[in-house]
């Protein structure tokens, strides 16, 4: 367990790193590959992206890659919207909330492939990420539905963001922000009602090995030319989504 453990938190971070995206991949892991009950699961996964997003969010800022203007309205709407899906858990069919997270994950890595962003270096496009009003909006129903899923916040706000117009780098560094209103009181609510008893070894563990591979990610995604990462961007939420809704569906 340990080994996986490691193992998932290494390869993830490193892709977070890199995209902000495939933070869904730890739950799926611990749940469905090792077994693990799902309060627990939980648990694990959001300390991993309160590691993921702290040390991406301050790599992507040392790059000059975080809009604090966006980030900061987006953390707030976070805050609360992760505290209320940890409640929404209790009482929503997490299948349902599988659904239209994906549902809106594909939507926004296909926006992304056909939008064009000929103008798009280092500037937002969108009229309505000039609104805190909506930021704040956004920011609640999005953490609502990451935080009752098992599913970092990156995942849905990456592609969100770029297809409003948000420089690449620029959204993941924002979305790394993000997570950590996301995964805190998250991580608070799982943890607190979990029962196995190597809990802290297992968070050692996932916080070590999750934060190697986001520093490392980070620091390659810099060297990734723009395009590039649009369509690793796509093409990680696309075949996501796809492959989360037809799970989803199929079950």
């Amino acid at each position: 367990m340990i080994a996986v453990i490691l193992l998932i938190n290494l390869v993830v971070g490193i892709l977070i790193g890199i995209s902000g995206i495939a933070g869904f991949l730890i739950p799926i892991t611990l749940n469905g590959f090792l077994g693990m009950p799902l309060t627990e699961a939980l648990a694990l996964s959001f300390i991993s992206f309160l590691t993921s997003g702290i040390l991406g969010a301050l790599a992507y800022m040392k790059q000059g890659h975080l809009d604090f203007g966006i980030a900061t309205p987006l953390c707030i709407g976070s805050l609360f919207g992760a505290f209320a899906g940890v409640q929404l858990n209790l009482i929503i069919p997490v299948d349902i909330a599988k659904i239209l997270l994906y549902s809106v994950v594909l939507f926004s890595g296909i926006s992304l492939i056909v939008r064009r962003q000929k103008d798009n270096e280092g500037k937002v496009a969108s009229n309505y990420l000039r609104n805190k009003g909506v930021l704040i909006i956004m920011g609640f129903a999005t953490a609502a539905i990451c935080s009752l899923t098992g599913a970092g916040g990156p995942v849905l706000m990456v592609p969100l963001l770029a297809s409003l117009g948000v420089n690449l780098r620029m959204a993941v560094g924002i979305s790394l922000l993000d997570s950590i209103a996301i995964a805190l009181p998250a991580f608070i609510g799982y943890f607190g009602n979990s029962n196995l008893d190597n809990m802290m070894l297992l968070a050692v563990v996932s916080v070590a090995a999750h934060g190697v591979g986001v520093l490392a990610g980070a620091n390659f995604s810099g060297k990734i030319n723009l395009k590039s990462l649009k369509y690793i961007v796509a093409g990680l939420a696309i075949s996501s989504s796809c492959y989360m809704l037809a799970v989803n569906l199929i079950n």
